[in-house]
């Protein structure tokens, strides 16, 4: 297991360049929106998935790293995270939070503990200038 939670796994069957956007995407215990936007960097991977009605159209940044699975046939991608995991995470608000170092951090310390909690190591910060 990789220590950087800015960074897909390599099992988890991502393919550099790959659009994401529109994938639905699944918490350990069920659905919990679409891929809105995401970013392949090296050090700096994420999704933003559109919660939709399910938490009132909160938008959340999930860095690649709590990524368990993507299916490429299903367009779906797999979380290592239950859905009150996502749902209490910080709102991500892009007007706001694009190049907002605080927030990244803040949000990788967020999931850093839910990954710690599961028996992993993680880097929890995000090079500056990274969105």
């Amino acid at each position: 297991m990789s220590d950087n939670l800015w960074g897909y796994q390599p099992n988890v069957g991502h393919t550099a360049g790959t659009d994401l956007i529109g994938y639905k995407v699944e918490a350990t215990d069920g659905g919990i929106g679409k891929v809105d936007k995401h970013s392949d960097d090296v050090t700096s991977s994420y999704l933003v998935v559109d919660t939709g009605v399910w938490i009132f159209g909160k938008h959340v940044l999930l860095p690649a790293g709590t990524v368990s699975r993507i299916d490429s046939d299903e367009k779906k991608v797999y979380l290592d995270l239950t859905k009150d995991q996502v749902k209490d995470s910080p709102e991500f608000d892009k007007d706001k939070h694009i190049g907002d170092t605080e927030f990244h951090r803040t949000t990788g310390e967020y999931y850093g503990r839910h990954r710690r909690s599961a028996g992993y190591v993680t880097g929890v910060g995000l090079p500056r200038g990274a969105l």
